[in-house]
C-alpha cells in the first residue's frame, strides 16, 4: 500500500486511500486523540476537503469511521486548509482535512489536527501504530454526513484577512486569480476586491489540477506569463490545492519565491525569530532583524521549532517554508488590531504582506523582489522517480566523500555539507546544490542557489541531469 506520512500530513494513492483505509485511520486519530486526553466523547470534530474527485468519498469514510469511534463529526466543506485550522483553534475542535495538495489528481491525504493546532511527529508515530494495531479487515466502512459548518469556517476566515490591512491598501492595483481547481480561489476574489483591488479571475476549472508552487510546471508558467501582459496586471495571485502554499506572479507573469515572499512577511511582522527549513534562502540570515533558526523541510518541523522559541520566552515568533507558507506561534498587533496566532501554513497573510509592500512603495513587483538582492535560487523536481531509486542515490552520496566529489565533479569542487534534510553542498565557488527525496511521492528535488539567474539555471539543470543518469 502506498499510504505513509510525509512532510503534511498522510499521503498515496487515491484508490488506496478510500474505503477502508481512510476509516482506518480516521479510527486511529480518534482513538489518539481519546486515549491522550485530547477530546473526550462526543466531542466535536471538524472535516475539510480539497477539489480532488477522490476527497469527497474518503471525508463520508472518515466522517461515518469518526462518528462510530463515538466523536461528533461537523462537515465543513471545501474550504481551505488555514480556514479549517483557525475554525478548529476557535473551537477548540480536533479536525482532518482531506487534500493531497500539489501533488498529481490521483492521490490524495489526510491533514490531522489537534483541538491545539496541527500534530506533531510524536502524534504521526502514535496514529500510524494505532492504524497498524487495528484490524482493517474487521471495519465496517459506513460513509457518514455531518452537520454542515462550512459558511461559519469560511467568514472566519474571511473576517481575519480583512483585518490584515488597512482599507483600501490595495486600491489602484490590477490583480488577477489564477483560480483553477484550488478552494481558495473564490476567497481570493473577495479579500483582494474588499482592499480595493480591481480583480480579474482566470482559469478557472472544474477538474483537479495539481499546482506546485514551489516548483512551478512549464505550463502554468505559459499562463501566467500570458494573462499579465493580455489583462495589463500588476500581479497574479493562486495557490495550491488546499490553499496554504501561495503563488504570486509579478507583472511580467514570473513567479516570486515562496522563501522571499516568507522574508517580507517577517519584516512586515516585525517578527523576533524566524524558524524556516534548510532548502529556504541562504541570505535570509542578513535580511532581516530577527533570529533564524533553520529545521528540516515540513510544517512539523517548523512548528517544533517554533514551540521552542516560545518555550525560551521568545515572542513575534513565526515560521514560513520554502514554498511560502506562513505560520504565526504568537499575537501579533497590525493597525491596532490583533491577530491570532496561526501555526499552520497559510497562503493569505504571505500573499497580502507581499501586495502591501508593493503598493506603499509604489514599486512593480520585480522591483521589490531585485531590492532584496537575495542569492539566486532555483528548483525543480523529476516525477515519476522512484523511491528505491532515491534512496539509493542518497545512500550512495553520503558513503564516502570521494562518492560525493566525483558525483558532482561536472558541477564543481565540494567546500562543506549540511546533512539536514537531503543533501546541501556548498561549492568553493559559493554555489550550492540540495538534493532531496520527497516524503511521500515518486519525486526527487533539487534546490540550487547561485550568483545570477543564468547560473542557477544552468547548475538546476546539471544537477537534474546528475539524477537523471545516476545508476
Amino acid at each position: 500500500m502506498s499510504l505513509k506520512f510525509g512532510t503534511s500530513g498522510l499521503r498515496g494513492l487515491s484508490e488506496d486511500l478510500k474505503g477502508k483505509a481512510s476509516a482506518l485511520y480516521a479510527t486511529a486519530f480518534a482513538h489518539h486523540l481519546l486515549n491522550s486526553g485530547l477530546a473526550k466523547q462526543g466531542d466535536p470534530i471538524l472535516i475539510g476537503q480539497d477539489f480532488r474527485d477522490s476527497s469527497p468519498a474518503i471525508a463520508a469514510s472518515c466522517i461515518g469511521a469518526l462518528k462510530a469511534a463515538g466523536l461528533k463529526p461537523l462537515d465543513c466543506g471545501a474550504l481551505p486548509t488555514p480556514a479549517l485550522a483557525l475554525y478548529g483553534l476557535s473551537l477548540k475542535a480536533a479536525a482532518l482535512m482531506i487534500t493531497g495538495s500539489h501533488i498529481p489528481a490521483d492521490r490524495n491525504g489526510i491533514k490531522f489536527y489537534r483541538p491545539d493546532g496541527e500534530i506533531d511527529k510524536q502524534d504521526e508515530t502514535a496514529i500510524a501504530d494505532l492504524a497498524a494495531s487495528l484490524k482493517q479487515d474487521e471495519l465496517t466502512v459506513e460513509e457518514g454526513t455531518g452537520e454542515s459548518r462550512g459558511s461559519e469556517a469560511n467568514e472566519l476566515f474571511y473576517e481575519r484577512n480583512i483585518g490584515l490591512l488597512h482599507d483600501d491598501a490595495l486600491k489602484g492595483l490590477k490583480i488577477g486569480v489564477y483560480q483553477h481547481s484550488t478552494v481558495a480561489r473564490d476567497l481570493f476574489v473577495d479579500v483582494l476586491a474588499h482592499y480595493g483591488a480591481d480583480v480579474v479571475p482566470l482559469g478557472r476549472s472544474e477538474s483537479f489540477i495539481p499546482v506546485d508552487t514551489e516548483a512551478v510546471s512549464p505550463d502554468t508558467l505559459e499562463k501566467l506569463k500570458a494573462w499579465a501582459p493580455e489583462h495589463g496586471l500588476d500581479a497574479i495571485v493562486s495557490a495550491d490545492g488546499d490553499g496554504d502554499r501561495p503563488l504570486l506572479a509579478d507583472e511580467t507573469g514570473t513567479p516570486l519565491r515562496g522563501d522571499l515572499i516568507g522574508l517580507i512577511t517577517a519584516n512586515f511582522l516585525k517578527a523576533g525569530v524566524v524558524v524556516t527549513p534548510v532548502t529556504s534562502n541562504s541570505g535570509i540570515e542578513a535580511a532581516g532583524d530577527f533570529k533564524v533558526v533553520r529545521t528540516k523541510v515540513g510544517s512539523p518541523f517548523v512548528i517544533a521549532g517554533m514551540a521552542d522559541a516560545l518555550s525560551e520566552g521568545r515572542d513575534h515568533v513565526v515560521g514560513f517554508e520554502a514554498n511560502g507558507g506562513f505560520l504565526t506561534a504568537t499575537p501579533f498587533t497590525l493597525h491596532g488590531k490583533q491577530i491570532a496566532p496561526l501555526p499552520t501554513r497559510d497562503c493569505f497573510l504571505p500573499i497580502l504582506a507581499t501586495l502591501q509592500l508593493k503598493a506603499s512603495e509604489g514599486k512593480t513587483l520585480s522591483e521589490v523582489a531585485a531590492a532584496y538582492s537575495l542569492p539566486v535560487a532555483a528548483a525543480d523536481r523529476l516525477q515519476d522517480f522512484a523511491q528505491e531509486k532515491s534512496s539509493a542515490l542518497m545512500e550512495h552520496l553520503r558513503a564516502s566523500r570521494s562518492n560525493l566529489e566525483a558525483f558532482l565533479k561536472p558541477v564543481g569542487a565540494v567546500q562543506s555539507t549540511s546533512d539536514i534534510d537531503g543533501l546541501r553542498v556548498t561549492l568553493t565557488n559559493g554555489n550550492t546544490i540540495h538534493f532531496r527525496p520527497s516524503g511521500n511521492a515518486p519525486e526527487m528535488r533539487c534546490y540550487v542557489e547561485a550568483a545570477n539567474e543564468d547560473e542557477a539555471n544552468a547548475l538546476l539543470n546539471q544537477g537534474l541531469d546528475l539524477i537523471r543518469n545516476f545508476g
